[in-house]
C-alpha cells in the first residue's frame, strides 16, 4: 500500500521537525510548509495531500484562510494545530470545516494517533440514501447538500454528516457518543463534546432561531434529537 501523504504546515521549525520525526515514525510521507501561500500551493498540487496538520498563526495567509480556501475546494481531511484555545477559536476552526483541533503544547504521539484516527474515519452509509425532505428544509446526502427555505446553507461534511445521522431517526435521543460513532466513525479520537460545538454551528446555519431550535432538540441528560416530523415538502 501507498503512504499517506500528510502536509504540515507550521512556521516553527522546532515543531515541525518533531512532527516529521513521529509521522514519518509511523509510515507517513512527511511534506511541510512554513507559510499560508506555500501550504496552498502543495494543497492544490497533483497528487494533492491525504490530510493536512495546520497551525492557525503563519505567515502571509493565516491558517484560517487557508482552511476556508481549501474548504471551498476539497474534502481534504484537516487537523488544525494551534495555541489558542478559547471556545470561540474552536467553534471558529470547525465552522470552516476542520476534523479535528489540537492545542499546544501537545504530544507529537497524541497528534499521530489524531492523523491516523483521522485517516481511517469511513462512516458506513453516512452518504447514502434519498434525501430528507421536510417543510422548509431539505437534507440531500448523495449530494451533500442542505437547503433552508430553498436556498443551499453551507454545511461542512462533517455538519452534513451529523444532520443526516440525527433527521433519519426523528424523535430518537443520540448520546454524544452515538453520535460520535455514527457521524464521525468508530475511529474518532476527539472529545465528545466536539459535537455539542458541531450542533451550535448547525443549529446557526439551518435555524431562523438557533437559541429556540425547530430541528435539533436537546435531550435533557442524554444528548441531541431530531424533531418528529409532521409531514413532508
Amino acid at each position: 500500500m501507498p503512504k499517506a501523504k500528510i502536509l504540515v504546515v507550521d512556521d516553527d521549525a522546532k515543531t515541525v521537525a518533531s512532527i516529521r520525526l513521529y509521522l514519518e515514525h509511523a509510515g507517513y510521507e512527511v511534506t511541510t510548509a512554513a507559510d499560508g501561500r506555500r501550504a496552498l500551493a502543495i494543497a492544490r498540487a497533483t497528487p494533492p495531500p491525504d490530510l493536512i496538520v495546520l497551525d492557525l498563526m503563519l505567515p502571509h495567509v493565516d491558517g484560517l484562510a487557508v482552511c476556508r480556501s481549501l474548504r471551498g475546494e476539497s474534502d481534504v481531511p484537516i487537523i488544525m494545530l494551534t495555541a489558542r484555545s478559547t471556545e470561540e477559536d474552536r467553534l471558529e476552526g470547525l465552522d470552516l470545516g476542520a476534523d479535528d483541533y489540537v492545542v499546544k503544547p501537545f504530544s507529537p504521539r497524541e497528534l499521530a494517533a489524531r492523523v491516523r484516527a483521522v485517516l481511517r474515519r469511513s462512516p458506513a452509509g453516512a452518504e447514502d440514501g434519498p434525501a430528507i425532505r421536510l417543510p422548509g428544509l431539505v437534507i440531500d446526502p448523495a449530494r451533500r447538500e442542505v437547503r433552508v427555505r430553498g436556498s443551499v446553507v453551507n454545511l461542512t461534511p462533517r455538519e452534513v454528516r451529523l444532520l443526516v445521522t440525527l433527521a433519519r431517526s426523528p424523535g430518537r435521543a443520540f448520546t454524544r457518543e452515538e453520535l460520535v460513532s455514527r457521524a464521525f466513525g468508530d475511529d474518532y479520537e476527539g472529545l465528545d463534546r466536539t459535537i455539542d460545538a458541531h450542533v451550535m454551528n448547525v443549529r446557526r446555519k439551518i435555524e431562523a432561531d438557533p437559541a429556540h431550535p425547530r430541528w435539533i432538540l436537546t435531550a435533557f441528560g442524554v444528548g441531541y434529537r431530531f424533531a418528529e416530523r409532521r409531514g413532508g415538502v
